[in-house]
């Protein structure tokens, strides 16, 4: 009996080996689960982000028609009314991605529409001073050494945009109200049905009714308001909304102190990043030869937003599932969310990066005729390759800061990577080592990697266990 002992105790399983097991398949499950959550909130998200974008760029690609002074007009107004309200109104409505994330997530759902209506009134009141620059913008870009011909075209079509104002800020709003509650599905309805009608709009004001320049800021406009009150009625009436529709009530106004401790920050991140990009289109302006200096940055620009916009809605479900995970006091889940997310934008970077790199050829030739500027895009490809990849990283993991509530430590790192590092490098790069374009674009891509490394450590050294939800 005694020489059977080993042998028996050889047979018994090893409890602890069995347990890693057990946990391994586990934590296999859960990120398998979460990785199906996160797609199915994420590539929805894909759709309604172009569809949306895409409703400006339809409007100045039919104004290329009209010749360069209209589009050029149009551009630079464009161009300053994102850096002056459009990014301005999206970073504060990202402060709901906390506040409503996490009240839907503890099961607040009275608290959620509060927020959203709350968050309706202040982003309106904000376009009040942002339409009285618009007024100005002739005036301003002649203080800036514009043209007074396309100063004159872009003043126009700022004045003619501001009634786009408003119902943009609403849809920001009602965007992230669905969006935490992962209702996808009729925002992205709603922004093909206002594609759709857009472009038929856009052909009819401008070409049609030779409206021209405010033709477009007015089909814009009206394509916002039609995606705008299709959202309204499903709020109003959909049982999906039920539970988290709210009264108009004075509890509204009491949600002011802390809808701005975030949306400010919030703001502030996402400006900061915004007005980097346009810095180095300005900057590109005082190299020799500036046109194709500018032209090639700014296709670079293009194809770079076109696909930040992937990206960002990866950021998005990021920023909802971590944010109702903390709120339901689940915070060793927010874990396994980032796991998913990173993994999501690895495998999306991949991709990116390579049908870029072996489109570079082609690359330049989708935007202009010029050998020169299609051979110039060539030679950037590799540095926007780089701020692509570094996009993917950056995109997801901002939507983690949101999700957790740290849009001021956001906006710390937003600040030094692309005005301490980036920049400075653009300007020694481009300007005094002489390489141009590259060295500015080179700059943009120092940035990207100072800022997705500061947001990498922030979320690796994040102990979730001790996050709490805001209050």
């Amino acid at each position: 009996m005694e020489s059977e002992e080993p042998l028996l105790l050889l047979l018994v399983p090893d409890n602890d080996d069995a347990r890693e097991e057990k946990d391994s398949t586990k934590k296999w499950e859960a990120f398998v689960r979460e990785l199906n959550m996160v797609s199915y909130i994420a590539m929805p998200m894909v759709v309604v982000s172009v569809s949306q974008y895409m409703l400006r760029a339809v409007s100045l690609m039919m104004l290329g028609h009209l010749g360069e002074l209209a589009l050029s007009g149009a551009s630079i107004a464009t161009s300053l009314s994102n850096v002056t309200g459009f990014s301005l109104l999206t970073g504060m409505a990202s402060a709901l991605e906390t506040l409503c994330g996490q009240a839907y997530g503890a099961r607040q759902y009275e608290k959620v529409g509060i927020l959203t209506y709350g968050s309706i009134i202040w982003l309106c009141l904000a376009c009040l001073p942002v339409s009285l620059l618009w007024i100005y913008t002739e005036n301003i870009l002649i203080l800036l050494g514009q043209d007074p011909l396309i100063s004159a075209e872009a003043g126009n079509f700022s004045i003619w945009l501001i009634p786009s104002l408003f119902p943009y800020a609403i849809l920001q709003s009602l965007v992230r109200y669905l969006q935490i509650q992962s209702l996808i599905f009729p925002m992205l309805v709603s922004s093909l049905a206002s594609l759709c009608i857009h472009v038929p709009l856009s052909w009819v004001f401008i070409f049609k009714l030779n409206l021209g320049n405010a033709g477009a800021a007015l089909a814009i406009g009206f394509s916002y308001w039609s995606n705008v009150i299709m959202l309204v009625l499903y709020v109003k009436y959909s049982s999906t909304c039920k539970k988290t529709r709210a009264k108009f009530s004075r509890d509204l106004f009491l949600t002011m102190g802390i809808f701005f401790q975030y949306a400010i920050p919030s703001a502030v991140m996402i400006c900061l990043e915004w007005w980097t990009y346009e810095i180095i289109i300005l900057l590109g302006g005082l190299l020799p030869n500036p046109g194709l200096e500018t032209s090639v940055l700014s296709i670079c620009l293009t194809i770079t937003t076109m696909h930040f916009l992937v990206p960002y809605s990866f950021g998005a479900a990021a920023s909802t599932r971590i944010s109702n995970e903390l709120g339901a006091g689940k915070p060793q889940s927010a874990r396994v969310v980032l796991s998913a997310v990173m993994f999501l934008a690895m495998v999306e970077l991949v991709i990116a990066v390579t049908v870029i790199f072996f489109c570079r050829n082609i690359l330049g030739y989708s935007f202009s005729n010029e050998k020169n500027v299609a051979y110039y895009v060539k030679e950037m490809t590799p540095f926007l390759c780089l701020s692509i990849g570094m996009d993917c990283i950056v995109a997801a993991l901002s939507g983690v800061v949101r999700g957790g509530g740290w849009q001021r430590m956001g906006a710390y790192v937003n600040l030094g990577a692309y005005y301490i590092v980036g920049i400075p490098i653009a300007l020694v790069l481009g300007f005094v080592l002489h390489l141009k374009g590259e060295g500015l674009w080179a700059g943009l891509v120092a940035g990207g990697t100072v800022q997705a490394i500061l947001l990498g450590f922030i979320t690796s050294r994040t102990n979730w266990e001790e996050q709490e939800p805001v209050h």
